[in-house]
């Protein structure tokens, strides 16, 4: 008798919310790709004054996108009222419980509170923002992605080198004829961090077996959990086994055999320091 096959893994319905003040249209391309990794952005909503001309750039992409406009008038100069309008359908759509999760995209920490409102109901928070910012907006979501890499214009940042984790030096100027003309806008640079090796190999040792071996996923799930902004492509990373590799002084990685799936999986340890 032929073997049940299982049912299909449903995806997460996903509700994604923009703040168009605070979001720039150049990402949006990048946005709904890296959003598609998480679920289905089954409502694509985007808040903020139409009527103007500040949003030009979003109003070109929201038909391609199937993204719907939300108008909020700004009734006083200087104050905000996209906020308050985005927060408002966010605890509307809460209380449909139809979905799995919210993306709210913005640089602004008035949302902190909202995406701490929404995890209490259990649902995941994705926040997409600039590296500017505020860090209890970005501590209060589940994953917070860094607009930066998901811009068209963006240039990667250049991996860090291996060497105690210190930053490779910085490339010269190009001065050739192959440099963009003076005219053409500059790219978006993404700040290069500095691969945090201390913190990810505690880590390791905190969820490690007795031999000091832990699944690289297990370590992927767990930097995520303890820093919401993590993301290897910061480092000039696309996977965190390729900046596992790019840090052989201080990491070993291997693949080896699982009882659980009867397969293979990579498993990452703490090098053992030399005498």
């Amino acid at each position: 008798m032929a073997a049940k096959s299982s049912p299909p893994r449903q995806q997460k319905h996903l509700a994604v919310l923009i703040d168009a003040d605070n979001a720039s249209a150049a990402i949006v391309e990048g946005l709904f790709e890296e959003i598609a990794k998480y679920g289905v952005a089954s409502v694509k909503r985007i808040y903020g004054d139409w009527t103007g001309p500040q949003l030009g750039g979003w109003k070109k992409v929201l038909l391609e996108h199937s993204i719907q406009p939300m108008q909020q008038f700004a009734y006083t100069t200087g104050k905000n009222a996209t906020d308050s309008s985005l927060i408002i359908d966010a605890m509307d759509l809460l209380y449909t419980r139809r979905f799995d999760g919210f993306c709210l995209v913005s640089s602004d920490s008035d949302f902190t509170r909202l995406a701490a409102r929404l995890r209490e109901e259990g649902l995941e928070v994705i926040g997409f923002g600039e590296q500017k910012t505020p860090k209890p907006f970005v501590s209060a979501c589940d994953k917070f992605i860094y607009t930066e890499l998901l811009r068209n214009d963006a240039e990667a940042a250049e991996p860090e080198s291996p060497n105690n984790g210190a930053s490779a030096a910085a490339p010269a100027p190009t001065t050739t004829a192959e440099s963009k003309p003076a005219t053409s806008p500059a790219p978006v640079k993404v700040k290069p961090q500095k691969v945090p090796v201390d913190f990810i190999a505690k880590v390791i040792e905190d969820i490690s077996d007795e031999d000091g071996w832990t699944q690289l996923g297990g370590l992927g799930n767990n930097l995520s959990k303890l820093r919401s902004d993590f993301d290897t492509r910061l480092y000039g990373h696309k996977k965190l086994s390729d900046l596992i590799k790019a840090h052989p002084t201080r990491f070993e990685l291997k693949e080896k055999g699982t009882s659980s799936t009867g397969g293979k999986d990579l498993f990452v340890r703490n090098q053992k320091p030399t005498k």
